[in-house]
């Protein structure tokens, strides 16, 4: 089980945007291709401008075979076309949970 953290860096005073177009539009095209949502968050303190989010695969195999299946979505590229011009900066990190992780046997929500 793996965890993908990415975190998208708006322009100053675009975040709050950039989560209304989100909720009203992407998230209804992501959640069902790429299944178990953890989190999505602004940040408040330390790095301004900044969207969080988190989402649980089985492995990289199945984070490759539904980000695939998401980016050749018509719907997305739509989507993401409106969206990316908000957007200033953007990271990727894939998060392994310790052993002894509430989530080393799975989501634990």
């Amino acid at each position: 089980m793996i965890v993908e953290e990415r975190i998208y860096t708006a322009l100053p005073g675009k975040s709050l945007e950039y989560v209304r177009m989100y909720e009203a539009e992407g998230l209804a095209i992501q959640r069902p291709i790429l299944g178990k949502l953890v989190g999505y968050f602004t940040s408040e303190i330390g790095t301004l401008n900044q969207i969080v989010h988190l989402w649980a695969y089985e492995d990289l195999a199945d984070r490759a075979a539904r980000r695939a299946t998401l980016l050749s979505d018509p719907r997305w590229k739509a989507y993401s076309a409106k969206v990316v011009p908000l957007l200033l900066n953007q990271e990727n990190r894939i998060l392994v949970p310790a052993p002894f992780s509430p989530w080393a046997n799975g989501p634990a929500y």
